[in-house]
């Protein structure tokens, strides 16, 4: 009879000797890698406080203690003197008894107030409690206003559209809301040819 000695797994369980010894290897990898990541890190210094920081355990960000504000009456865009009103949008809202909150009041400047024929410049303005609002461009002519092809919408109470005339001369333009009707001061461009 042949004596088989039971310390002997690798003979009997071949499959398992072989996971055994690829476990072993893979621990042994990786401690040889994690080693040289640590001496490396080391060498290079990384990871460690440097001695310019202020580092004493608190928290470096301050934050000054909130103060509430009082609302603006106004808008908070100055415009340039080239915008003017029309008489029947002169009433100013700053009149006793009159109110911001109940009558908002679309401000209009533009980009510059003189332009050659088809060159581009912008109507931006301030239309407060507008958000959303679809703003279409009108044009002064023969002593009517006339819906001009350009439109613009409100986001973030601003608005800003782009221009182009070809109608050469001094030329007035105002900005109206589709929905409500509202209508904005106006404003002179001259167009040279």
């Amino acid at each position: 009879m042949v004596d088989r000695l039971p310390d002997r797994p690798s003979e009997e369980h071949p499959i398992l000797a072989g996971l055994l010894a690829l476990v072993a290897v893979g621990l042994a990898v990786g401690l040889v890698i994690g080693g040289v990541v640590i001496v490396g890190t080391k060498l290079m210094g990384l990871g460690e406080d440097s001695g310019d920081s202020a580092s004493s355990g608190r928290a470096s960000l301050y934050l000054p203690t909130p103060v509430k504000t009082q609302p603006a009456d106004e808008p908070q865009v100055t415009l340039g003197s080239g915008a003017s009103g029309s008489p029947e949008e002169s009433a100013s809202p700053n009149e006793p008894g009159a109110s911001e909150s109940a009558k908002p009041k679309i401000t209009l400047a533009v980009s510059t107030s003189e332009v050659g024929s088809m060159e581009p410049f912008e109507l931006t303005g301030v239309y407060p409690k507008g958000e959303g609002a679809i703003l279409t461009v009108q044009r002064f002519e023969d002593g009517a206003w006339v819906d001009f092809p350009a439109t613009g919408s409100v986001s973030g109470e601003q608005f800003q559209i782009p221009v182009q005339s070809s109608r050469v001369g001094k030329t007035r333009f105002r900005v109206v809301d589709s929905d409500s009707g509202l209508k904005s001061d106006q404003v002179t461009v001259t167009v040279a040819g």
